[in-house]
Order: C-alpha cells, then sequence, then structure tokens
C-alpha cells in the first residue's frame, strides 16, 4: 500500500482500536518497551540538562524525496541518478522558495484559509475537544494536506506528528497503533477512534466536530487535480529527514500558529517535518477563536509564530524561524 491514501472511496467505518494510548507533551505512553525507548530517549545536555541553541550553520541541505512517484537525489549523498523529473526542477524551484509556496497557496485557494464555523452573538459555539487529536502525516503528502485544510477550517488544534522518509520515530508508531505504514493517520483519543484514508478522516471530523457542517465544496474532489501541485512545486519539501536531523525527541512539544494554505507557515511546517520534530499545530485561519490568543503572544495576526518550550523561544517571521530550527535541532556540532 502506498503511503500516499487516495481517500477516494465511500466511507468506512472508522476503525476503533480502543484507548489509544495517550500522546501527550510529546511523549506517547504505554507502548511496548522497544517503542518506549526509541520516543522516549533523551540525550543529556551538558548544561543543567537542558536543550540549549547550537551554534552552527542556518543553512540546510534539501531534504529531498526518495519517494518512487516523487523522486529527486538522494539526499544523503546529494549524487545517483534521480527517477523523477524533479531532479531537475529541484536545485531551480528552492532557489525561488517564497514564490513556488505562494503559488502553492494559488492552486489550493478555496481550501484551508479561514474557519467556517459559525458565530452566534460573537462566539464560537462548537466545543474545543477535551483532548488534543493527534495527527500522523509529512507535510508534502497531498493527502495529508487535505486534512490539515479540514482542521483550518473546522478551526481544530491537533498534536502533529510529522513522518517523512527515513524516519526514526514515528512511523514505528504508525505501525504499532495502526497496524500499517500509511498516510495520513489519525487518532481522536476523546473517541478512542483510528482513522487511516483522507476522505474518512475528514468526513469524520465535519461529522464530529463540523457544528452540522458538511465538507466545504471541492475539498474531497480536488485532491487529484490541484492537490499535487504544491508537493510538485516545493520540489518534495517536507517529505525526507534531514540528515543532520538530531535523533533525540525534545521533551517538549513545539507549538506553531498557522493555517494550512499560508504560505510562509507552509515554509517552515516542511522544515518541521524534515526535522522529524513533534508540534501542536494552532490553526489561526480568517475568523479562528485563537485570533486574540495570537495577538495576546506576539502583537499581530501574522503567521507562523513558533514556540519552544524546550529554550523558552518565541518569534515570528519564517526567516527566523528556519535559522532557529536548524541551528537548534541538528546534529552537528
Amino acid at each position: 500500500m502506498s503511503s500516499f491514501t487516495s481517500g477516494t472511496h465511500p466511507l468506512s467505518s472508522p476503525r476503533n482500536l480502543g484507548p489509544p494510548p495517550p500522546v501527550s507533551g510529546g511523549k506517547i505512553q504505554s507502548l511496548s518497551p522497544r517503542l518506549s525507548s526509541i520516543h522516549l530517549r533523551r540525550r543529556e545536555s551538558p548544561i543543567n540538562g537542558k536543550w540549549v541553541r547550537r551554534k552552527t550553520r542556518s543553512q540546510a541541505k534539501s531534504a529531498d524525496s526518495d519517494d518512487p512517484v516523487i523522486s529527486a537525489p538522494n539526499a544523503q549523498g546529494g549524487g545517483g541518478p534521480s527517477t523523477s523529473f524533479l531532479s531537475v526542477l529541484c536545485p531551480l524551484l528552492k532557489l525561488f522558495s517564497v514564490a513556488t509556496s505562494s503559488v502553492s497557496t494559488l492552486a489550493r485557494l478555496p481550501w484551508g484559509s479561514r474557519s467556517v464555523i459559525n458565530l452566534k452573538d460573537g462566539e464560537i459555539t462548537v466545543p474545543v475537544p477535551p483532548r488534543p487529536l493527534q495527527l500522523f502525516e509529512f507535510e508534502a503528502c497531498p493527502f495529508c494536506r487535505r486534512v490539515r485544510e479540514a482542521m483550518t477550517e473546522l478551526d481544530l488544534s491537533v498534536e502533529v506528528y510529522p513522518c517523512p522518509k527515513g524516519s526514526v520515530r514515528h512511523r514505528e508508531l504508525v505501525r504499532s497503533l495502526g497496524g500499517k505504514e500509511q498516510f495520513p493517520f489519525l487518532i481522536d483519543p476523546n473517541t478512542g477512534v483510528s482513522i487511516y484514508e483522507s476522505s474518512d478522516i475528514v468526513n469524520y471530523l465535519f461529522e464530529k466536530y463540523g457544528n452540522g457542517k458538511n465538507p466545504s465544496a471541492g475539498l474531497l474532489q480536488s485532491t487529484l487535480i490541484t492537490g499535487w501541485m504544491p508537493t510538485i512545486l516545493r520540489a518534495g519539501r517536507g517529505m525526507t529527514l534531514w540528515e543532520k536531523a538530531r535523533r533525540d525527541q525534545p521533551p517538549g512539544m513545539l507549538e506553531l500558529f498557522s493555517y494550512e494554505n499560508n504560505p510562509y507557515a507552509r515554509i517552515v511546517r516542511e522544515a518541521l517535518c524534515e526535522l522529524e520534530l513533534p508540534y501542536i499545530l494552532q490553526n489561526v485561519g480568517e475568523g479562528s477563536r485563537r485570533e486574540k490568543i495570537l495577538m495576546d503572544l506576539s502583537g499581530s495576526k501574522e503567521v507562523p509564530f513558533i514556540i519552544d518550550p524546550n529554550t523558552g523561544t518565541k518569534m515570528g517571521d519564517y526567516k527566523k524561524i528556519l535559522d532557529y530550527l536548524f541551528q537548534t535541532y541538528s546534529s552537528a556540532a
């Protein structure tokens, strides 16, 4: 089964695996000893056991895809023949990072930019799920993108566990929790439901958290037409683990204020995926209940805005965020 799920078949019954192992604060409990040691292993820092920002080069080597459908030069060696035309396009597209991300936004313009939840007397009537949803995905996957668009429109926060190719943690967790390595994969700890297939996930989310709304027109049907455009235009960014990413996971989950179709937030999410850093995705589309929270934190409604509890860092501006992430979470000395 390809890791890209089509999600085009009729809605199947969500798979109930029983209460899932709680995933909280970047840690997954009640797993097998082998998985627990992989996911919870923490390297002690020489400075009071805390994570510190490393002074190293901020220019990250591209984490290109080794997928048989979308392939580019191997990120480990940077050489070898490619099996995809993206090997030619990739060096060119990387020179115009913001431009290609902006064109990607245009390709998906109708979806993932605003909340569709109705307001009543200025208040959002849909309750916030008591426990955050947990999404295993990778940024470049067009079907994962469909789910993230739905989450923006439903104004949902979610714990994101990036699963890039070459993953050292989260792909094994998906195999353990769901039985196969396929993405996207959603766990709703509020109901004990675990679901594969993007269309099933979108339908479930709107049924459970949509206040009676149906999925936005074209959201489920458009992926095969325009859903691949960001993946192609971005040359597979957000698909493969960066070779210099730290293998030990930080103790606290980063927090990203974003909305799916923002071109600058997309670039930051790609970096988080390539570093396999789990994070809390705070969707702040137009009309979101979190706009005031973001304003209080940053003094602006602009995204992306990131909070790292491991270092106490809070910042906006995607360029500064990229510089910070690739310095702090690089394995290079």
